[in-house]
């Protein structure tokens, strides 16, 4: 319901803007010669071609043909058309680590050999990902595993249904034209946008394998892009990251139901509008307007688990859940359900009282929300509306109390899954942890604000508190070098970042 009075009112402001940003990409006549990649450097072997005009802005495309409803295949035939086909690729057709290892593979093979144009698209290439929120996610826990020493920027195309990430990031998240004219539009943006980091969040979650039964029964789930799952010495674990949120309860237990009778009926899911509808109706057919009635208090959060943050180095503490809660989410972007801002803008007094920072998408913190109702989420759309903010931390820590409950709801960026939970086991643990940065473009307007922004809205605080941090972050990494698997290649290697506290 709040998705449609946000998209009322953001669609006219973007129709202006898109048609005036239009109204100067065809007066500037864009040269898709800067966005070429020739052959060559796409696959070893081909003819050495002479290039008269080095690209400005090489990118290489990746669509989720299946996204958008035809749009997704559309968007696939244009970008094909208006530069070389090789350098566009479906995602449903190619892997992205398979693609970037092997382009990358290459471009070191031809520097090399003193191949200048290499190193130039090596130094400036951009990656374009259209698709939903997972599919964004997908290719940022590529990118992320690869660890490359320059590492492309990455920008998104909104193709699914609330496209959190690229709002966040001033791509919109109106499911763009497919025209010539609109494509060419967004080209002229990404050369033009400004780089920004991101924090990337990495996941870890363990429980004791069932006495009787086979290990293959984890295989069997139908898990995020950027979370696998293993069996490893008596455990099941489940691995991964994020970008935007993670969350447990009401939420993703709307979003699992949407996902599965879009997957049984995809016919009735064809645009963007549409999708949203769903999410209403079955919002309401669970109940969550009038969740006391419909659901049992044991499926709050304070009663499935004890949940531990870490603020400051080697100190856990307690977080302390209303009983009310039924979602809790993890919050990395200023933007969940399609644009709406759960965490909101707190006042110098509020952050002062209660010991907080101001939101910021690279300084190592992330902040934790909850929700009672789908009533409360309605909260978002009133001026400073947000969800009862239940803190910030470099790191959270869950342990399901046992035999809570058998199984749970869970969704990270924009994908969800119905998560089984052992019984027999008190020791059921998930554990969020800081892993470094990514590199996004970020155009305007940029809702994302960066602590390195001195133009940042956010303007009060100790900001070289944060700047500062970097440093001890970047040696973090280097002690122990987390993956987010999301490439074809992850294997679990040792059990040094099983979860645990102390």
């Amino acid at each position: 319901m709040e998705e449609f009075f946000f998209d009322f009112v953001s669609r006219s402001a973007y129709r202006v803007k898109g048609k005036l940003l239009a109204m100067g990409s065809i007066m500037s006549e864009i040269n898709l010669k800067d966005f070429f990649v020739p052959n060559y450097i796409l696959s070893l072997g081909s003819e050495v071609e002479r290039v008269s005009h080095p690209p400005v802005c090489p990118v290489i495309v990746f669509i989720n043909s299946k996204s958008g409803g035809q749009l997704g295949g559309e968007l696939l035939v244009r970008y094909r058309s208006l530069l070389n086909k090789n350098q566009v690729f479906d995602l449903g057709e190619s892997l992205p680590d398979k693609v970037l290892h092997r382009l990358y593979h290459n471009l070191g093979m031809l520097k090399d050999k003193g191949d200048l144009l290499a190193a130039h698209i090596e130094k400036n290439l951009k990656l374009i990902v259209a698709g939903g929120d997972g599919t964004a996610s997908w290719l940022l826990g590529v990118v992320s595993d690869m660890r490359l020493p320059h590492p492309p920027k990455i920008a998104t195309v909104p193709l699914g249904t609330g496209n959190n990430l690229h709002f966040s990031f001033g791509w919109g998240k109106k499911n763009p034209g497919t025209d010539r004219e609109s494509v060419e539009l967004f080209l002229s943006q990404v050369r033009s946008a400004r780089e920004m980091k991101i924090d990337s969040w990495h996941i870890l979650m363990r429980m004791r394998s069932p006495k009787e039964g086979s290990s293959d029964s984890i295989a069997s789930l139908e898990l995020p892009h950027c979370l696998h799952a293993f069996h490893q010495d008596g455990w099941h674990l489940f691995r991964g990251g994020f970008w935007n949120y993670f969350s447990i309860g009401m939420d993703a237990q709307v979003s699992y139901a949407f996902h599965s009778e879009r997957k049984l009926n995809p016919e009735n899911f064809k645009n963007q509008l549409t999708n949203q509808k769903a999410y209403l109706k079955i919002a309401c057919k669970q109940g969550w307007f009038v969740s006391p009635l419909c659901h049992p208090p044991s499926r709050n959060i304070a009663n499935l688990a004890a949940v531990k943050i870490m603020r400051r180095e080697g100190i856990w503490e307690d977080l302390v859940i209303p009983s009310s809660i039924r979602s809790i989410i993890c919050l990395n972007l200023p933007s969940f359900s399609g644009g709406l801002d759960p965490w909101g803008d707190p006042s110098k007094n509020k952050l002062h009282d209660r010991d907080l920072t101001p939101p910021y998408v690279d300084d190592g913190l992330i902040e934790i929300v909850g929700f009672r109702n789908a009533w409360h989420g309605l909260v978002l759309l009133a001026p400073n509306g947000h969800g009862t903010r239940l803190g910030q931390a470099r790191r959270v820590h869950f342990e399901f109390h046992k035999g809570a409950i058998n199984h749970t709801y869970m969704r990270i960026d924009g994908e969800p899954w119905k998560q089984p939970l052992s019984v027999e086991d008190d020791k059921v643990a998930i554990e969020i942890s800081h892993s470094g940065r990514v590199n996004m473009l970020a155009n305007l307007p940029c809702r994302a604000k960066s602590v390195h922004d001195p133009s940042s809205t956010h303007n009060y605080g100790n900001r070289d508190y944060y700047i500062n941090r970097d440093d001890k972050f970047a040696e973090e990494e280097h002690v122990v070098v987390k993956k987010f698997g999301a490439a074809s290649t992850f294997k679990f290697v040792d059990d040094r970042d099983i979860v645990h506290y102390q």
